[in-house]
C-alpha cells in the first residue's frame, strides 16, 4: 500500500497511476522502493511507519542543502514528505564512468568550500534513526565534542550500552581534541558518507543519498569514506587537488569515525561495543 498523498500526487502531475513498487535492498532504517508511473518518470519512496514525525522533512532539508552547493555531487531532488515518507527524484544507476572515483572526490571538495562562521545547522536532524543535535556552535571542538562524541556516550549510558567508565574516557578524549584534530572551518558536510550512501547514478557519476547534513569539520565526512570500505587513492588524491587536505590527515579518521561507532552502537547494540573501546583506548 502506497502513501495515498504519493498517488495523489502522481496523478496531479499528469503521470497517471503508479503501475509498480519494486523493493530495494540496502536500507537499515526505512523500505526503500523505486516507482513506475504510467506516463512518467520512474520515482523513489522511502517509507518508516515508525519514523519520528519531521524525520523525512529534515533529510529534504539537507538535500536541498547539498544540492545548493557549486559544484557538489548530485543527490537526488526531494518531491514531497511527509511523516511516514520521503518521495524522491529516482536516479537511474549507469555502469561507473572512468573518472568516477577523483570527479567524486573533486566535487565532494566542492561542496566542503561551502562554510559558514558557526557550526551546526539551522535545525537539529538525524544521523540514521538517531536525533542529531545541530545547535550553533562558534568552536569546532566544543561542536564535536559535546554535540557529537558525549551526545552519543550519554545515550549508549542510558540505554547501558556503556560504561560509567566509558563515559569519563569519552571526556578525556574531548578534552585532548584540540591537541589532535588541527582547526578547520565549519564546511557543509554529507554527514553520513559511508560507502552504502554512495551509488552511481546517471552517466555513471557518483551520486550521494541518505544525508544528515550539518556544517562541521570537512575531514570528518572523508574518514566515513573508510569505514565500512576505502576508496582508492585517487579519490584522495582529487580531494586534495581542489581543496588541499592537513598533513597526516588519515591519522585522525578513526577519531572522527568514533562518533559513528557509538552511533551504530546506540542503534544496533554491542556488536560495535569492542570496536568503541579500542578507539577510547587508543585516544583518551
Amino acid at each position: 500500500m502506497l502513501p495515498a498523498p504519493v498517488t495523489t500526487y502522481v496523478a496531479s502531475r499528469g503521470w497517471g497511476r503508479v503501475t509498480g513498487a519494486r523493493p530495494v535492498s540496502g536500507g537499515c532504517i526505512n523500505d526503500g522502493r523505486v516507482l513506475t508511473t504510467e506516463s512518467g518518470p520512474w520515482l523513489f519512496l522511502k517509507t518508516n511507519a515508525s519514523a519520528p514525525a519531521d524525520m523525512f522533512l529534515r533529510e529534504a532539508e539537507g538535500l536541498a542543502a547539498l544540492a545548493a552547493a557549486p559544484g557538489a555531487p548530485r543527490v537526488p531532488a526531494p518531491l514531497m514528505t511527509g511523516d511516514t515518507f520521503l518521495l524522491l527524484e529516482y536516479l537511474a544507476p549507469a555502469p561507473h564512468a572512468p573518472d568516477y572515483w577523483p570527479s567524486l572526490g573533486q566535487r565532494l571538495a566542492q561542496l566542503h568550500r561551502a562554510t559558514k562562521p558557526t557550526f551546526g545547522f539551522d535545525h537539529d536532524n538525524y544521523i540514521g534513526a538517531t536525533p542529531q543535535p545541530n545547535p550553533p556552535t562558534a568552536d569546532g571542538y566544543v561542536f564535536f565534542g559535546e554535540s557529537r562524541l558525549r551526545f552519543q556516550a550519554l545515550r549508549a549510558r542510558q540505554s547501558h550500552l556503556l560504561s560509567a567508565d566509558g563515559v569519563r574516557r569519552v571526556d578525556r578524549l574531548i578534552a585532548r581534541l584540540p591537541e589532535l584534530v588541527p582547526p578547520q572551518p565549519a564546511s557543509l558536510i554529507h554527514g553520513d558518507l559511508w560507502s552504502g550512501n554512495i551509488i552511481p547514478g546517471p552517466n555513471g557519476q557518483a551520486c550521494l543519498i541518505d544525508p544528515a547534513a550539518h556544517f562541521a569539520w570537512a575531514e570528518a565526512d572523508l574518514a566515513m569514506t573508510t569505514l565500512f570500505g576505502h576508496p582508492p587513492q585517487s579519490f584522495f588524491a582529487a580531494y586534495n587537488a581542489e581543496r588541499p587536505l592537513e598533513p597526516d590527515y588519515q591519522d585522525r579518521f578513526e577519531l572522527y569515525n568514533l562518533y559513528h561507532l557509538l552511533n551504530h552502537l546506540n542503534l544496533f547494540g554491542t556488536s560495535y561495543l569492542p570496536g568503541v573501546e579500542a578507539l577510547l583506548a587508543h585516544f583518551a
